[in-house]
Parts: C-alpha cells; sequence; structure tokens
C-alpha cells in the first residue's frame, strides 16, 4: 500500500475524534485507502490505560466487520518539569508521537478532529493573551509540518454536528474527566464563560470562527509586506538600521517582528520589540539580549549573534587538517560550524590547493590580500576597513602549502585567486550559530497547527 492511499487520524477516543475516526473510515471502504488510528497516551490520567483499552477494542471490532483500519498507540515517557505548563507538555509530546507513528504506519496526511468551537474558543483565549494577528488566526485547516500534511476537516463544522453523528451512529467513546479541571484556562473557558457568551450572543461560536478566519488573512498579508520590506532593509542576514527607520511606524513594527522571527525561530517578545522601535539608532553601537544569543548593532547594521558556549571538558579537538576534494559542506565541530565549498568559474581559490589544507586560529602577524593589485595588511587592519565586527571574525585561517588562503569575514586571500578555466571554488564560513541552529530555530517556530 502507498503511502498516498493510507491516511492517519489522531483518535483520542473522546467524542470529536471517534465520531472523525468512524467518520473516515465509512469513507474509506470500497475506495483502497487505508486507515491508522493513532493513539497517544499521555501517562498523566488514571483512566488512560482504560482509554487505550477501549480504543483498541472500538478499532478491532470494526476491523473485524471489515473496516479498513488498523490501530497503533505510544506512550508518552517523562513527566512534566517543575514550572512547565501541563497543557503545552503534553501538547508538544503529543505531536512528537504522532508524528513518528504516521511516518511508521507509511500515512502522508493525518486528521485532526477540531470543530468550529474549537477554533472560536481559541480565538478567545489568545485574544485574552493579548495575541496579535498570529495568535488570533487560531487554527489552520492545513498546513505541512515535518513531511506530513496536517488537515482539521470540521473546522468549519459546528460541535452540534459532532454530536449529532455521534448520536445517529451509536458511537462509543471517552469521557474525560481532566475536562472538568479549571485550573487549565480551555476548561475555565468551557465551563464558566462559554455559556454565558452563547446565551447573550448566539452566534458567537460562528461569529469568533469567522474572526479567526480574517486573522489568518490579514496575518497572511502582513507577512507578504514584511517580506517586501526586507528585500530592501534585510537582503542578507543582517539588518539595514537606516533604511528599516525610513519605513512607517508601522510597517517598521511588522518588519521588525518577521526579521527577528526568521533569526529567533519563534515570534520576539512584545517587550523586545518595543525597546528596539525606541532604541535602535543608525550610528549607536548597543546590544540586546535576545533568544538564545543577543542583538547587536554595528556600523549601522543590526546582527542576530548566537550565544557561544564555552567548550566543555571532552568536547571536540579543533581540527588542525582538512581534505577538501569537492564541493559541499565540511562539518568542523571543533571550531564551532562547518565550511561551506561552492563551484564557481572565475574569482575562485584552484580546487587542488585543498587537498592538503591545514586549519590554524589567528596569531596576530598574518598579512593578508584584499585584492589584486592591492598591498597586503594585517588582519586587523583588513577588519576594520572592511567593517567586519569581532563576533564575526571567528572561525578557522586555511592555509594551503603554507600560504593564507581564507579568513573567515574576509573572504579569499587574492594571491591564491585560480585562472578561468580550471576547477575553482569559493569558501564561506558558517558558525554553527548560523547553520544547525538556525535549523532549530525554524523547527521550534513552526507551532501554529499543533494539535
Amino acid at each position: 500500500m502507498s503511502a498516498a492511499a493510507r491516511v492517519a487520524v489522531a483518535y483520542s477516543g473522546g467524542r470529536d475524534s471517534t465520531a472523525l475516526l468512524h467518520a473516515t473510515v465509512e469513507a474509506a471502504r470500497g475506495a483502497g485507502v487505508q486507515v491508522v488510528a493513532l493513539h497517544v497516551h499521555h501517562g498523566l490520567n488514571p483512566q488512560a490505560d482504560a482509554w487505550l483499552a477501549l480504543c483498541r477494542e472500538v478499532c478491532a471490532r470494526w476491523a473485524a466487520g471489515g473496516a479498513p483500519l488498523s490501530f497503533v498507540a505510544e506512550r508518552l515517557a517523562g513527566r512534566p518539569g517543575p514550572g512547565d505548563s501541563l497543557e503545552a507538555w503534553a501538547r508538544d509530546g503529543r505531536y512528537r508521537a504522532l508524528t513518528r507513528m504516521a511516518h511508521a504506519a507509511g500515512a502522508s496526511v493525518v486528521l485532526l478532529a477540531h470543530h468550529r468551537r474549537d477554533q472560536a474558543e481559541t480565538w478567545l483565549l489568545q485574544a485574552l493573551r493579548g495575541a496579535g494577528t498570529a495568535g488570533l488566526s487560531a487554527m489552520p485547516r492545513e498546513i505541512r509540518r515535518d513531511g506530513l500534511l496536517w488537515i482539521r476537516p470540521w473546522l468549519d463544522r459546528p460541535r452540534s454536528a459532532l454530536e449529532a453523528y455521534g448520536v445517529a451512529h451509536g458511537l462509543v467513546y471517552v469521557d474525560d474527566d481532566s475536562n472538568d479541571d479549571e485550573r487549565l484556562a480551555r476548561n475555565r473557558l468551557r465551563r464558566r464563560v462559554w455559556p454565558a457568551l452563547e446565551a447573550a450572543f448566539p452566534q458567537a461560536e460562528a461569529c469568533l470562527a469567522d474572526a479567526a478566519a480574517w486573522a489568518a488573512q490579514a496575518d497572511a498579508a502582513l507577512d507578504e509586506l514584511a517580506a517586501l520590506d526586507l528585500e530592501h532593509i534585510a537582503p542578507g542576514t543582517e539588518l539595514d538600521v537606516a533604511a528599516w527607520r525610513g519605513l512607517s511606524d508601522a510597517r517598521r513594527s511588522n518588519a521588525m517582528r518577521a526579521w527577528l522571527r526568521a533569526r529567533l525561530g519563534q515570534p520576539a517578545p512584545a517587550s523586545l520589540v518595543q525597546r528596539l522601535l525606541v532604541q535602535l539608532e543608525a550610528g549607536r553601537a548597543r546590544r540586546w539580549p535576545a533568544g538564545a544569543g543577543e542583538l547587536r548593532s554595528h556600523r549601522g547594521r543590526l546582527h542576530w549573534v548566537p550565544r557561544r558556549e564555552p567548550p566543555r571538558a571532552g568536547a571536540a579537538e579543533r581540527e588542525s587538517r582538512l581534505c577538501i576534494t569537492r564541493a559541499g559542506a565540511y562539518r568542523l565541530p571543533g571550531w564551532g560550524g562547518r565550511l561551506q565549498v561552492t563551484r564557481v568559474a572565475f574569482g575562485g581559490v584552484p580546487l587542488a590547493w585543498l587537498a592538503h589544507a591545514e586549519l590554524r586560529p589567528r596569531q596576530g602577524a598574518e598579512q593578508f590580500q584584499a585584492g589584486l593589485g592591492r598591498p597586503p595588511r594585517s588582519l586587523k587592519k583588513q577588519f576594520q576597513a572592511a567593517g567586519v565586527a569581532a563576533w564575526q571574525r571567528d572561525g578557522p585561517l586555511l592555509y594551503s602549502g603554507g600560504q593564507l588562503v581564507f579568513v573567515p569575514g574576509l573572504g579569499l586571500d587574492a594571491r591564491i585567486v585560480g585562472l578561468p578555466g580550471q576547477p575553482l571554488v569559493t569558501l564561506e564560513w558558517l558558525p554553527i550559530g548560523d547553520t544547525e541552529a538556525a535549523g532549530a530555530r525554524a523547527r521550534r517556530g513552526r507551532r501554529r497547527g499543533e494539535s
């Protein structure tokens, strides 16, 4: 069975997910589609073992009746730490478990049972937390994440429709007593606020869900505007402060939020954005703590610099030799990054020079030639002339046959540039904060659409 013909359903055993699983199985009959029920045992409720047994029994009974259905389950390991949000811990663990089970089952699609009331509640909770358009967008109907398509097919269906479906088909489901725990914000909303809200405004569920859809459109438009502005004010990884200050107040704030989100991998605190709006000036050097690093303004540019952890006992020693025979990435954990090698037609170093390269730290007497016809000068003067900040000078100096070839922040020494017609490459040093950490930040930043 191909992955395209296998659909997974997140199946907690509750009313909503049971109705979705049943409807999916009925639609799959005779269609050549296999359905996989994914159950996550959180290990938090004393009844969790009984819920797992009930889910397994329901799936076995339906499968025995000819349903194209299989069942898999995973129990979460560990417990929330002191001060951790129980809801966040369970949500993150559930998502990771569903992802693992879906991939293992060969499914490419995971269906989630959120409905219109869930969407309305999410919008209201986000509004009470002071969220912006991203938070008020609530839950997307579809999102691609970690190689899977996550779909909420009933996001525009009222809760009453799911209740009616379950009654009509005589479905058996779990009654989770933790839904009565008013220490959880959503439960307080459901038990105390929602009945009064719906009594006063009968269309509240539909109207708040519509508000979430409008917020999603507005957020998408703001993202597009930020992308256009960032092409002008931050074409690379650095932000041009003078160009940024030339924007209107609203666009300045919007562009900064987008730029910070790309650097930090998650939305920036509103307090940090406000500080930058007030304190960031084109000609003044300053620093601001930000996520797992800090922001630094230098010569009219804003940089995000990851925090460098001190070497630990047993950490990898710095590499002293490197054999470069082709283009690609060469990881150097001892130096805290990687060397990116790229083929070029001209302006590069002959690849043959790099088969026996040496890696050295700065000693203080190195001479670097920045261009043809220009005199070699000390690295300190070259860094100053090029406006390379101190934190951008880290990394190994690369030598070949005793000749300096490459300096992080400056590039290739002009004396080793080869002639066109031979295999040439350029080199770029990427600290771990700009490579592996960037990928980690991006993964952490994809919060919307979690189950």
